[in-house]
């Protein structure tokens, strides 16, 4: 046979494993674009836009209407869109769900604020469009059967347009106290009695920023405590010893694309790669749960040291985490809650922060729970719920606080 007969014959075999070959090469691109797709967030309805021009003042109630999903037996909820303001005082638009016990319309109902851990930075984040709205809240059912009224924002730009400023505090907090005031003005829910703001993780710090912020921006909400659950609270230390966890990472990935927007001297190239840069962005346009976390989870794992090639904690960016460490005094009493084998929010790093505040004169009732992680500490049956019910109650009834600082 001569060596051009037995060259063609050797390209006649290998034509149709080339074929193959890209097939299943095109095969598996198509399956990885349709995933990423699959894993966009959803796009908020009309509700969403259905704002006034110009904003009316902070806390003003915009629009209202039913909320069924996942609404708990015997409650009955709406969603809202409510005014408030950005940081820089900008007026800003913030959506939300207001619920309450259908059993219990008693005059100057007290108030339960919640401040919902981490889910996004997309407008379809917002715990009000997602599946399952009440995820990750605690002793529900409990606080509905005591009477009191839930108030829970999305934060501006979770649900609503104008970008979501992930942990930055001052923002967190205005939408946090705005929500109170706006659940006042729906008719019948009497919603007008003492305050105690809830929040975990993302929301912990949300909840001691809306205390540190209540006299001075909204002391009309009488806030009668704080109850900080595994609280994002020393943000500089925390984001050095989570960023090579993968959840560490999506969370990473979240703050560095929230500050450099809202910070002119953070400059993402000056603390990460060009690949940790585009996986980093494509990472912070999904949200937290479901299908979206695992294509996450599998960018994460390309980034096997984090994505920072700089510390996070260094120059301008370590400056504006210790920026927005709730670092400030709260004239009502503090709970802070914490799980022994948190691996998000490290004990150790919470102890610390407890023992700061407290030499500096903050009294915090501060709890551990063994064997409790970072969501399994307010998941439902954790030994938390009942101890948080109780020590609301007595916020409420006006009982002395019992803080024992740091243990």
């Amino acid at each position: 046979m001569s060596k051009s007969v037995r060259s063609k014959k050797k390209r006649g075999l290998l034509a149709p494993l080339a074929r193959s070959i890209a097939a299943i090469v095109l095969a598996g691109s198509v399956l990885v674009a349709g995933l990423w797709y699959l894993a966009r967030p959803a796009v908020p309805d009309g509700f969403y836009t259905s704002r006034r021009d110009p904003i009316p003042p902070p806390g003003t109630l915009i629009a209202s209407e039913p909320f069924t999903r996942d609404v708990p037996q015997g409650a009955r909820a709406w969603r809202v869109l409510y005014a408030t303001t950005r940081a820089d005082e900008t007026p800003a638009v913030a959506s939300g769900i207001v619920m309450a016990s259908m059993g219990s319309s008693a005059a100057g109902r007290p108030v339960v604020l919640w401040a919902h851990g981490t889910t996004g930075m997309e407008p379809g984040c917002a715990p009000s469009v997602l599946k399952h709205p009440f995820d990750n809240v605690p002793a529900l059912e409990a606080l509905l059967e005591q009477g009191w009224v839930y108030v829970a924002t999305d934060y501006v730009g979770l649900g609503t347009s104008g970008g979501h400023a992930y942990l930055i505090g001052e923002d967190a907090a205005r939408a946090v106290l705005d929500s109170a005031r706006a659940a006042r003005q729906m008719p019948g829910l009497n919603a007008d009695g003492k305050t105690v703001v809830w929040g975990h993780s993302q929301g912990g710090n949300s909840a001691l920023w809306a205390g540190m912020r209540a006299m001075g921006y909204a002391p009309d909400v009488n806030v009668a405590g704080v109850a900080a659950l595994a609280p994002a609270t020393d943000l500089r230390a925390l984001f050095r010893a989570v960023q090579g966890t993968m959840f560490g990472k999506i969370v990473s990935a979240y703050l560095a694309e929230a500050y450099a927007k809202a910070y002119p001297d953070v400059r993402s190239g000056d603390y990460l790669g060009a690949v940790s840069t585009i996986l980093a962005r494509d990472m912070a346009g999904r949200c937290v749960g479901g299908r979206a976390t695992l294509l996450s989870i599998a960018e994460s794992v390309l980034l096997p040291g984090g994505i920072f090639r700089r510390d996070p904690a260094s120059g301008p960016f370590g400056a504006r985490l210790d920026e927005n460490m709730p670092s400030g005094p709260i004239n009502a009493p503090v709970l802070i809650a914490q799980g022994a084998d948190d691996d998000l929010v490290p004990a150790r790093i919470q102890q610390a922060y407890v023992a700061k505040r407290c030499s500096a004169g903050q009294e915090i009732d501060y709890r551990q729970f063994d064997g409790r992680d970072h969501l399994s500490l307010v998941a439902g049956g954790s030994p938390l719920e009942a101890g948080l019910i109780a020590w609301t109650q007595d916020r409420f009834n006006g009982a002395p606080a019992t803080p024992n600082c740091a243990q």
